[in-house]
This record gives C-alpha cells, structure tokens and sequence, in this order.
C-alpha cells in the first residue's frame, strides 16, 4: 500500500525535469523522515507526526517548483510595481487617445451616431485587451531573464508622490477661470469675425446664446466661490453637477435639432460626399457629453477623496 509519504514525493516529482528526480527524491524523503522522527521522539503518534510534517512541506507542486528553480507566477514582486504603473498610464492615457482616434474616423467614414459609438465601443475593448496582453506578456518574459535583476531598483524616498493640498489653490482657480471667460469671448467674437458668415445661429441670440453667456458667467462665480470654499465636499459637487446639467442639455438639444449652427455657414462648407452638418454636430455632442461627464466624475472624486481624508497624488509626480 503506497504510504502517504510516498504519495506526497510522487506529487512532487511530477513537476521536477527527470534528470533531477533522482536526488530529489532521496533529499526530500530524508528531510521528511528526519522531521517525521523528530515529532514522534517527542511524543508525536507516527500518523500524525507524518501528516504535521507534510502540512508544514505545504503544497508539492510549489516544492517542485521551488527544487526546480521555476517561478510559480507570472510577474515577481519586483516587476510588478513597474507592470501597475505602466498599465494604469497605458490605461489613462493611450486607450482615450486610441478611442478618440477611432471615433475620429468613424465621424469621416460613417458619420452616423450609431456607427460613431459602436466603432468607440468596438476599440475601446480592443485595445485594452491588447494593451493588457501584450504589457503583461512582455513582463512574463523579463521577470525570466535576467532583465529582471537590472530593473530592480533601491526605493527611495524621493519616490514618494506628491500630493494636492485640500485648499483650493490661486494656480487653481486661475484655470478654472480661463476656459469660461475664452468661451464667452468665442461666443460673441465668432458673430463678426474668423467666418464670413457666423458659425452658430444668429437666431439663438434671442434667447440660447445669452442664455450660455450667463451660464458661463455663473461658471466663473462657482470658481471664486470654491476657491473661498476652499474645500472639496459633496455641496461642490452638486452645486458643479447642476451647472453642467444645465449647460450641457441644451447645448446637446440644440445639436440634435441642428439650431446650433448656422444654416449659412453650413452651406459655404463642401467636404465632398461628407454631410458637415452631421459630421460637426456628432463630434460637438460627443465632446460635450465627454467634457461634461469627466468634469462631475472628477469633481465627485475630489469630494469624496476630501470626505475619507485622503490627498489626491499630482499627476507626473511619481516616475515609472
């Protein structure tokens, strides 16, 4: 009858190369039976004696393993920092550049909403598939080279993050000011000037125009105001959400009804078998939408990074 000890070291064997078995087989039977005699000298039964040993050994395929020399995963612990790191990058940065390539020439090819969103989707899912392969894949293969040994590296504190301060900032509250007050400036610049014919509805002065004139005036008070405020909390985020709400709806109604350009202007346009009118109210809708939904995400984040008493890390302040 194969005893338990037997069962273990075959288990065991199963995954070491053949020209090695030999030896392996008379160390680990010593080791087991040197720690099994042990136990029941003092005062251990034999069974249980052998099944403490065998729990203590643990698992026999990662003794193999580790008698072979054999990594028993995929990236180390001194790959992988830099795996994460470079992911998340690959992730934050190239995918919604990707996307926007894609969907950039779905708006020339197809110019229709259903096409646009389905190409977006369509490469989205691509390439993350791709970028996570194909990342991964290459750190497997260094984690089993020597590659490995030159990529460790000493941490430092100087690697440490940085991180934003709670109060908002003048820098701040700077930029936060810039793109309402430009926007107000194209808005009623572009009525005299760059086009022959206005770019937008001259029509919507009568309401819509004005209307994101004050929108964009109350954009500005909302920064002022946080950076009184000089906090991130959920009243910011509301207060933040409802300006785009009320910004973005209309704007996305007026796109969708073709009252946002101007019919005129539309018309000194020929870009061939291309629909402009299309083309530039698809790619408006998606940047408005886009622009929209990042800013209350980013926003919420904020808030309820401040709320959990946690700093949020500058962006670029820690090297791959």
């Amino acid at each position: 009858m194969t005893s338990l000890i037997d069962r273990y070291v075959f288990t065991a064997l199963r995954r070491v190369p053949e020209q090695q078995r030999t030896d392996i087989d008379r160390e680990l039977r010593a080791s087991i039976e040197d720690a099994v005699d042990a136990r029941v000298d003092g005062g251990e039964p034999r069974d249980a004696a052998v099944e403490a040993t065998l729990l203590e050994l643990g698992d026999p395929d990662r003794l193999a393993d580790s008698y072979a020399g054999r990594l028993p995963y995929l990236i180390g612990p001194d790959l992988f920092p830099f795996w994460r790191r470079l992911i998340k990058m690959l992730y934050t940065v190239v995918l919604p550049i990707v996307v926007a390539v894609a969907v950039t020439v779905q708006l020339f090819d197809h110019p229709t909403v259903g096409k646009v969103i389905g190409g977006g989707i369509s490469a989205l899912i691509t390439t993350a598939v791709h970028i996570g392969f194909w990342t991964t894949l290459v750190f497997a293969i260094l984690e089993r080279t020597d590659a490995r040994t030159e990529l460790k590296t000493t941490w430092k504190p100087a690697d440490l993050p940085k991180y934003e301060p709670s109060v908002v900032s003048r820098g701040q509250l700077a930029a936060g000011l810039v793109w309402p007050v430009l926007l107000m400036v194209a808005l009623i610049m572009q009525q005299f000037t760059f086009t022959r014919e206005p770019v937008l509805d001259p029509a919507n002065w009568s309401f819509w125009w004005p209307f994101f004139l004050v929108m964009l005036v109350l954009e500005c008070g909302y920064q002022v105001w946080l950076h009184r405020h000089r906090v991130w909390t959920h009243t910011v985020t509301l207060v933040n959400a409802a300006l785009g709400i009320l910004t973005t709806v209309p704007l996305v109604w007026l796109l969708a009804t073709h009252h946002f350009y101007n019919p005129k202007f539309i018309a000194t346009l020929n870009w061939g078998e291309v629909n402009p009118l299309t083309w530039l109210t698809n790619i408006a809708v998606v940047v408005a939408v886009a622009t929209a939904v990042w800013d209350v995400a980013e926003v919420a984040a904020r808030a309820e990074r401040a709320r959990r008493g946690l700093a949020t890390k500058e962006p670029g302040s820690l090297a791959l």
